[in-house]
């Protein structure tokens, strides 16, 4: 037989995924399962199942679930000075701004740093003339949903309101995209989080990412988590688990609990904690 015949008798990456996942997966569960056992054979590398998988993780997620949360939003007041404008956007990075009139409920549009150049060059400037509309958004949005909103308005930042109709926080295409392909860094990001570990939420909780050092936990929450082996509040989870966690899952240890909030293949990203309580709580903690 030559090479030819060879060639076109050998299975393509389609046919031996098709296979791979004969019988039918019964769940997403079963079908990330399969997806990882096809990563193990090495139908496909590490990248690509961790975005296969962040995209399928997305599909369950809504737009509350990684919001920045009302109280850390970055805003501009309609009467602010240009000066103040200018000075704010240097110092925090952002290239989108909510401009608000009154409170952080009355969002009037969103400025777009780059639209700042015109002061430079001259022109006249007039905040109110330079905003562009802001999209709302319920906090119950699916994110593969919002993202095909994202591309097919040309929008990269959303406002999330509530039910009853107040802000509660805002999401952009880049916090979306993290969730399938895992965090972003661009070149304002110098990996220095430390500002940000902690969050409070809404209800109560508090929105904690993964990599903060166990000591700085202790200190914030009064906690006495041991650092002796573990460096972060991750580790102590995966070592609670035993395992990778999944998006979800929860654990109660020495009082507190940990709702895993976002989690890719490799790592936990960030967790949802609170005081645990034991009439509810009881008989939740993973193992």
């Amino acid at each position: 037989m030559d090479d030819s015949s060879s060639s076109q008798d050998k299975p393509t990456l389609l046919e031996r995924l098709s296979a791979l996942l004969a019988p039918e997966p019964e769940d997403r569960d079963d079908l990330i399962a399969l997806l990882r056992a096809a990563h193990e054979r090495e139908l496909f590398d590490a990248d690509a199942f961790s975005i296969i998988e962040g995209a399928l993780q997305m599909a369950d997620m809504r737009a509350c679930d990684i919001m920045v949360a009302r109280a850390r939003m970055n805003v501009l007041h309609i009467g602010d000075s240009v000066g103040s404008i200018v000075a704010f956007a240097v110092r925090t990075g952002h290239s989108r701004f909510p401009v608000i009139e009154g409170d952080k409920d009355d969002v009037m549009g969103i400025l777009l740093a780059k639209d700042l150049l015109r002061f430079f060059t001259g022109q006249k400037f007039c905040l109110r003339e330079m905003l562009r509309p802001a999209m709302f958004i319920p906090e119950s949005k699916p994110l593969n949903v919002l993202l095909r909103e994202f591309r097919l308005s040309h929008n990269h930042m959303a406002v999330v309101v509530d039910e009853y109709g107040g802000v509660a926080g805002l999401v952009t295409i880049e916090d979306v995209l993290e969730q399938i392909v895992g965090d972003i860094m661009d070149e304002y990001d110098t990996g220095d989080e430390s500002g940000a570990y902690i969050a409070a939420e809404r209800d109560g909780r508090f929105r904690v990412r993964a990599m903060i050092p166990i000591g700085d936990f202790n200190e914030a929450f009064g906690t006495a988590f041991n650092d002796d082996e573990l460096e972060t509040v991750g580790g102590l989870l995966i070592r609670h688990f035993g395992r990778l966690p999944r998006r979800g899952e929860i654990a109660v240890i020495e009082g507190w609990r940990f709702q895993v909030s976002r989690v890719d293949s490799r790592r936990i990203h960030t967790l949802l904690v609170e005081r645990a309580t034991p009439s509810i709580d009881s008989g939740m903690s993973g193992a």
